[in-house]
């Protein structure tokens, strides 16, 4: 039964962190729309240091947490989809690394990045998350 609890947490400790992950490439697309030191500019710094530190950080460090913990009470460490899955993880963790890091690029009014990047960037995390789900799901090896 704890199993089963932990599963739970961490299927919605990933909700969480993708909806963060999929939320804030979005928020910098209309960041760069904004005139540098406007109110409209230091309010999406405010949304995106927030969205990342109260959401994002601790959905991905639970969701960690609660994996490992699976894979270790589950006995998958041998599985072939699991280690595809990990790897794929592995990626949106540094994903998620570097929209962390773009955070601190915005918050320095230091962005020269356009609009455009964000939107392709955006599509990452979705791209990866169909992959896991796939994998978690068909166990295709």
């Amino acid at each position: 039964m704890l199993y089963l609890w932990i599963k739970a947490f961490h299927v919605i400790a990933v909700i969480a962190w993708m909806a963060g992950m999929l939320y804030l490439p979005r928020l910098f697309v209309y960041h760069c729309d904004t005139p540098k030191g406007s109110i409209q500019s230091e309010t999406f710094k405010v949304m995106e240091r927030r969205l990342l530190k109260a959401i994002i950080n601790p959905a991905m460090i639970a969701t960690w947490v609660l994996g490992l913990i699976l894979i270790w009470q589950g006995g998958w460490i041998s599985s072939g989809w699991l280690h595809a899955k990990i790897l794929l993880v592995l990626i949106l963790s540094g994903v998620h690394g570097s929209l962390s890091k773009t955070v601190k690029v915005f918050a320095a009014d230091a962005n020269v990045r356009p609009a455009k990047f964000y939107r392709m960037l955006n599509e990452v995390p979705t791209v990866l998350m169909i992959g896991i789900v796939i994998l978690v799901i068909v166990k295709p090896f």
